[in-house]
């Protein structure tokens, strides 16, 4: 078997509403939220940077400017920060920025579905495979999720998806796949459901946000037909792509933490875990939460 494709590019769509957060989202993307000091999408981007990706693509939104002002260089700061002497600040600013050319941003008009938003993204990404990472999920691990999707996808090739266990109980609340073998660390997709009725999902482990896919999945985006919610269904087409021969997909088992902040429960505690993680942060914090409790 010849050697894979690198993956270059990653995908962000991040033109939702975040309804869940008003008011606070009313005039501030919801990906801009921060979890300490950085912004929930620059962790996101974090992840994707520490594996390896040169190219980052957003799939943006109207009211969502700021994020595309975030990724570029701020001058009357930078400025500013060189002229007061914080030159630890103006590092990490300068640490986190793109370098010229790898960032794009493209339109998603309608609100019409995760699937709609990665066909936005068709011509920026080409001919060629792409992660792509939802910005509402945070992975939290030792060994960024991504990498160790891509390590698995340079020795299987093909599609790969993350997953996590989930109670049994609960399987009806996610897109589940049925795999070879659950306890591998990577195994073949054997099925996949979007939210299966209780006792019929194929397995526990639950589709988490991070994928990677083949360019052949945007035809079959761009002829989609819209399924729950009225809209482009990413399950439903790679459900579609799996069925040639020549597109297999894995599961990739995630063995960290994943916080969903999209909602505000799991919000909250990606903030609490993630300034546990910060030498500089976590005693006084430790400190703080006792006395809550």
């Amino acid at each position: 078997m010849s050697s894979p494709k690198r993956i270059r590019k990653a995908v962000f769509p991040v033109a939702g509403l975040g309804t869940r957060f008003l008011p606070a989202t009313k005039a501030m993307p919801k990906e801009m939220l921060t979890v300490v000091d950085r912004p929930v999408i620059q962790h996101v981007v974090d992840e994707a940077k520490a594996a390896g990706i040169e190219h980052f693509i957003f799939v943006t939104g109207r009211n969502k400017g700021v994020i595309e002002d975030h990724f570029d260089s701020q001058f009357e700061l930078e400025r500013t920060l060189d002229e007061r002497g914080k030159k630890k600040e103006l590092a990490e600013l300068r640490r986190d920025l793109p370098a010229a050319g790898q960032t794009s941003f493209t339109r998603q008009q309608a609100p019409l579905g995760l699937g709609h938003a990665v066909w936005c993204a068709r011509d920026i990404v080409g001919d060629e495979p792409f992660a792509l990472l939802l910005p509402d999920m945070l992975h939290h691990a030792a060994t960024p999720c991504l990498a160790d999707m891509i390590a698995a996808y340079e020795k299987h090739g093909g599609n790969h998806i993350a997953v996590a266990p989930v109670p049994e109980d609960q399987t009806h609340q996610y897109g589940i796949v049925g795999v070879e073998d659950r306890a591998a660390k990577v195994s073949r997709i054997t099925g996949m459901v979007e939210k299966p009725k209780q006792g019929t999902a194929p397995s526990n482990l639950h589709i988490t946000g991070r994928y990677i896919l083949q360019p052949q999945i945007f035809p079959i985006l761009e002829s989609q037909e819209r399924g729950a919610g009225g809209e482009i269904q990413l399950t439903d087409a790679m459900i579609q792509l799996s069925k040639r021969d020549d597109q297999a997909f894995h599961a990739v088992r995630f063995d960290g933490t994943i916080y969903d902040c999209g909602a505000k429960v799991g919000f909250l505690s990606a903030n609490i875990a993630y300034a546990l993680d910060r030498p500089e942060l976590s005693e006084a914090l430790k400190t703080e939460l006792k006395k809550l409790f």
